[in-house]
């Protein structure tokens, strides 16, 4: 493992007689990959993850936007042959090969007992590529890929059952390779009806992933991670000529940690925008800037927020709640994230489930559910949802300036977006996320 300070290559022996540290520089090092369970971390795996979430220290980032990018690179790879055609085709020949000596030799007058031997090598493969094409570990689209894999691997079971049928007249290899090759080709089309096939399960733990923070900053620097969003009820004090300024936009979050990372990374000044959150963050700003923004009669309000039943609830938390802008006040844009935005995405997304989610979605109340589609009604209630801290920070900036960028024109042709309830409505949502 090298040495993030030096660049020292250290090997385990180097680093077991320096007691954990670098032999050239003497840099503690914060991981012992060989000491771990499960998924293994190493130094310069988790420096070059804050680097990248960071773009090299330019970006503030929440703790889940790196707990994210962590569990993708952590994704098991398909590095087991036998998911594969070529690796399948591989075990078949040698393990055919394998067991026809074994067959002469053990049972020279039988006929059947090679049949019986593959059959049980075939039937072991299709279990094992199934059960990988239903384990929420891989990707999305590697289950989809092994699935696939099954259905081209029955088709070639048939063809050769039907072919050495022809050659040899032998009937319990036709049998076996019909069972083989329709069960694969069945289990390779077969969708899961309990659990939506498109969501994920993380590969690291939550409390894993804190104990590699805990062990990293106690050693090493991350100046850009962001804490833990602080509510005060103190009013900070603000000048009569700031006050009587306005902003011509208000981007609100439906979590505070979303709204703080948009003020740690000037959001607010680079889009002329005050970022607010539902829950009042911050709030020793927020009875002031609301004031402000109350005074601009063309003000936008675009909502951010998760795609959950409660993230898509904000829009109209916002037109009916009376702290925020009731009736027709203000134009209210809803910039994602939508099911819509996430189906049309395709296996672009990092999709998780909950049964908590799944409840949440079935009541939902009328005036929201409206707007929705029933695919998309559907997706949610299947449990479904999508955080916005899945995104990298500067990918999510950029989605968000051009969404802002692009809802100037409101009304014409070239607007992306859409309006919602009727020409007296003044609610819109944006066609697409990213």
């Amino acid at each position: 493992m090298k040495c993030i300070k030096c660049g020292t290559e250290n090997k385990l022996k180097d680093r077991t007689a320096w007691r954990g540290r670098c032999l050239k520089c003497g840099h503690k090092f914060a991981f012992e990959p060989t000491a771990m369970t499960g998924v293994k971390i190493t130094d310069p795996m988790f420096a070059k993850a804050i680097a990248d979430i960071s773009v090299n220290d330019t970006l503030f980032f929440t703790p889940k936007q790196l707990f994210y990018l962590l569990d993708k690179r952590s994704k098991p790879i398909i590095d087991d042959m036998s998911h594969t055609i070529p690796g399948y085709l591989i075990i078949n020949i040698v393990s055919g090969i394998l067991a026809l000596f074994c067959t002469l030799i053990l049972f020279p007058e039988s006929s059947i007992a090679w049949s019986l031997i593959m059959f049980a090598i075939n039937s072991l493969l299709i279990a094992k590529t199934f059960t990988a094409s239903r384990s929420s570990k891989y990707l999305y689209q590697q289950r989809q890929k092994f699935a696939k894999n099954l259905q081209i691997r029955g088709v070639i079971v048939l063809v050769f059952g039907i072919g050495f049928n022809l050659l040899s007249s032998s009937f319990s290899l036709f049998l076996a390779s019909c069972i083989i090759g329709m069960t694969s080709i069945y289990l390779g089309g077969l969708k899961n009806e309990n659990k939506p096939a498109n969501s994920q399960d993380f590969t690291i733990e939550s409390n894993q992933f804190q104990g590699w923070v805990n062990t990293w900053t106690t050693i090493n620097s991350m100046t850009k991670m962001l804490p833990p969003p602080r509510d005060t009820n103190e009013n900070a004090a603000v000048n009569a000529d700031v006050s009587a300024y306005s902003f011509d936009r208000l981007l609100v979050c439906d979590r505070p940690e979303i709204a703080q990372f948009l003020i740690a990374n000037y959001f607010h000044f680079e889009n002329n925008c005050a970022v607010l959150s539902i829950t009042g963050y911050p709030q020793s700003i927020f009875d002031t800037t609301m004031e402000m923004l109350r005074r601009n009669p063309d003000l936008k309000v675009y909502a951010l927020h998760d795609c959950s039943p409660k993230g898509i609830g904000l829009v109209n938390h916002l037109r009916t709640s009376p702290n925020w802008f009731p009736g027709n006040s203000a134009i209210i844009i809803d910039i994602g994230l939508l099911p819509k935005q996430i189906l049309a995405a395709g296996d672009n997304m990092f999709v998780l489930s909950s049964e908590s989610s799944a409840r949440d979605a079935v009541q939902l109340p009328p005036a929201i559910r409206q707007d929705l589609s029933a695919e998309e009604l559907q997706w949610l209630e299947l449990g479904n949802y999508v955080e916005l801290e899945s995104f990298s920070p500067q990918k999510l900036i950029q989605i968000l300036n051009r969404g802002i960028a692009g809802s100037r024109d409101i009304g014409s042709d070239d607007s992306s977006l859409i309006l919602l309830g009727g020409t007296e409505s003044s609610i819109y949502v944006v066609d697409s996320f990213g």
